[in-house]
């Protein structure tokens, strides 16, 4: 597998996402850990090395998983987690809280449950507008110079606030949504990543599951899905974006891949400072989306692809997307 950089970090350029692990999508019915673990194993067999996690997933149940999979191959992994949607001051999961004392007590609790000494890159989940970013990186830094964190992010920062916090120390990647269905980041955000010369991170690079192709009818959404009420899964806007997913499909059809891979080649025809993260405990899925770095796109391919419109309607519900930094 090819590489790609995040600031000073090198990683491979497909990773993977653990957040389902811990049964998110769902309720949590059907959680298969052992398989979970399969498929951590799986990837890195396949040359993954980035594997990206969080506290809040669970909560602490994903690192936890992840803590066991990586026991013995802890050196082959780059451990990417983060903190700051758990207050552990009293508020408990879903409370944002950046404030130091609380990444104090979080970075403890993610080294124990991941089995490890040191995080390779730790990431503020989402910004906190009750802790100054710069607070939150001064934190940061010093858990940097005791060698328990070594590299920093930032996930759903706006481009005043990535400023602030490399100013303060050097950010090596900021993780946002970003694919053919969510093209917001190409405006502001990269530019401003590769002049400060960081790396992007896009979750949900399949659209959360859209551009997969499997999805046909809100009625393939489980009852209990979250994606039940997401804007872009309802109505309308769900008809308008299959079209979308049939012309990823249409070229996955000439280049004799999966719309999922197509998806993923197309991230990765962005630059080497783009490393994608998708989601999976599933071992069959895992194969198929590392097999996505094999998978080279025609310039008149890539070019159907980019002139593509984004998706129809917001890619949260109002109440995630108030937690968006903008």
């Amino acid at each position: 597998m090819q590489n790609a950089r995040l600031g000073a970090l090198r990683v491979s350029r497909i990773g993977l996402g653990a957040m389902t692990m811990a049964g998110v999508y769902t309720s949590g019915g059907g959680l298969d850990d052992d398989e979970s673990i399969r498929t951590i194993h799986r990837a890195l067999d396949l040359g993954v090395t980035h594997i990206d996690t969080a506290e809040v997933y669970g909560p602490f149940h994903s690192e936890e998983v992840v803590g066991r999979a990586v026991a013995g191959r802890r050196d082959d992994v780059v451990l990417a987690t983060k903190f700051g949607l758990v207050s552990h001051a009293g508020g408990g999961p879903g409370t944002t809280d950046s404030s130091p004392a609380n990444i104090r007590t979080a970075v403890e609790g993610s080294l124990r449950r991941l089995g490890t000494d040191r995080i390779d890159l730790y990431y503020q989940h989402r910004v906190d507008p009750g802790t100054p970013i710069e607070d939150v990186v001064g934190a940061l830094a010093e858990l940097v110079a005791e060698g328990k964190v070594l590299h920093i992010g930032l996930s759903e920062a706006g481009p005043d606030t990535i400023r602030r916090a490399h100013a303060v120390h050097p950010v090596a990647a900021l993780q946002t949504e970003y694919s053919l269905w969510t093209r917001d980041p190409e405006e502001e955000l990269l530019p401003l990543l590769r002049e400060l010369g960081a790396g992007f991170v896009p979750y949900s690079p399949l659209g959360h599951g859209f551009l997969t192709g499997a999805l046909r009818t809100p009625d393939d959404i489980p009852d209990d899905d979250w994606r039940k009420d997401n804007p872009r899964f309802v109505g309308d806007a769900f008809v308008q974006n299959l079209r979308l997913v049939d012309e990823v499909r249409a070229v996955a059809a000439e280049a004799g891949a999966t719309a999922a891979q197509v998806a993923l080649a197309w991230l990765l025809a962005q630059g080497d400072d783009v490393a994608p993260i998708p989601g999976t405990r599933r071992v069959a899925r895992v194969e198929e989306n590392t097999a996505a770095d094999g998978v080279v796109l025609t310039a008149d391919q890539l070019g159907r692809l980019d002139a593509l419109t984004p998706a129809t309607g917001a890619r949260h519900n109002e109440t995630a997307m108030a937690a968006v930094d903008r």
